[in-house]
């Protein structure tokens, strides 16, 4: 009787983390929902309140936000941290720049290089970069991205360092037109939403959950017959496609496109958003991203050096909070 209360015991108890992962990963992804329900009311809200300069802000911060949630497949589920990430975000939006600069302005053609270029780029590099670990892939996409920049540096007939301006936004037939501000502020909540809800779903998938259990052992992945290299492959080709997807939509955003778009300290802002908002969450890129430039445009009219004090912002949810905000927000608390 005694062993069989115990056996009872012990399976409740290797039960409790799973439970409370599940119920952690419902609240991060309503926290998600609440996020982007939130982000579809603010511009009633704000033209209201007569404050439209906070969409700009808003819509910049969905833009990061899907840019973070690609490089949240690599580091928050693979275990694969990239300082090279923003190269992506080059690319699509050279990809829209270039495009206009020859007078191609099909919103559809425009977003199927862009998304093209950027998943091809990803797999060839990725051929090489993921067959190194830790330090060595860190330097590698760093090396691969400089490539691009010092190529786009040295492009002068698209404007060098001195960056490209983009005179004609994507458009999509005679509805669409990515130069309306309240059109593309919607398309990129949708695409953000789309994301997310991808991210939610890959998370649960047995395609996560490998990528997951690589990032832990991947000797054990092997030894039960499956090629973690593969799966790693296709998570770095999918990430580097939804980033160029982000780049797309920054070009539409900005008209202007350079080639520090693609350099290494943004692919740094990349990663402080997503350890800031909480590494392999749904809420946490967007969240991340949101943080980042309320804190940006607060402490940039305060300061030059805000990036000092927005490192010690993130010293303190490194150290405070387990799992970034997202997990204070989906009741993983705080460190103690």
């Amino acid at each position: 009787m005694t062993d069989n209360n115990a056996i009872v015991a012990t399976s409740a108890e290797r039960s409790e983390p799973v439970h409370d992962a599940v119920r952690g990963h419902d609240r991060d992804f309503l926290a998600a929902l609440l996020i982007l329900f939130l982000l579809a009311l603010a511009p009633f809200i704000l033209n209201l309140a007569g404050q439209d300069f906070w969409l700009d802000v808003l819509l910049r911060a969905m833009i990061l936000g899907i840019a973070a949630a690609s490089l949240n497949l690599l580091i928050g589920l693979s275990g694969l941290v990239s300082l090279g990430h923003a190269v992506f975000l080059g690319i699509g939006a050279y990809s829209v720049g270039i495009l206009a600069d020859m007078d191609i302005t099909n919103g559809a053609i425009q977003l199927a290089v862009a998304v093209t270029l950027s998943g091809l780029y990803a797999f060839v590099t990725g051929l090489i970069a993921l067959r190194t670990r830790g330090v060595h892939f860190i330097m590698i996409t760093l090396a691969f991205a400089q490539i691009i920049y010092f190529i786009m540096v040295g492009l002068r007939q698209f404007g060098g360092d001195d960056g490209l301006t983009i005179n004609f936004t994507s458009t999509f037939g005679d509805r669409i037109d990515l130069g309306q501000k309240p059109v593309l502020y919607y398309v990129v909540l949708g695409v953000l939403a789309l994301v997310l809800l991808s991210f939610s779903r890959i998370i649960k998938s047995d395609f996560g959950l490998l990528l997951k259990a690589a990032k832990g052992s991947e000797r054990r992945v092997m030894a039960i017959g499956f090629d973690p290299f593969r799966y790693r492959l296709a998570a770095y080709v999918a990430a580097g496609a939804v980033c160029g997807l982000a780049g797309f939509l920054d070009a539409n955003f900005t008209s202007f496109v350079t080639p520090e778009s693609m350099s290494w300290t943004n692919s740094a802002e990349l990663i402080f958003i997503i350890i800031v908002g909480g590494l392999g969450t749904v809420s946490g890129p967007i969240l991340g991203a949101l943080i980042f430039l309320l804190l940006e445009e607060f402490l940039g009219g305060l300061t030059t050096y805000w990036h000092f004090w927005f490192g010690l912002f993130l010293i303190a949810v490194v150290v405070l909070a387990k799992g970034g905000l997202a997990g204070l927000l989906n009741g993983r608390g705080a460190r103690t």
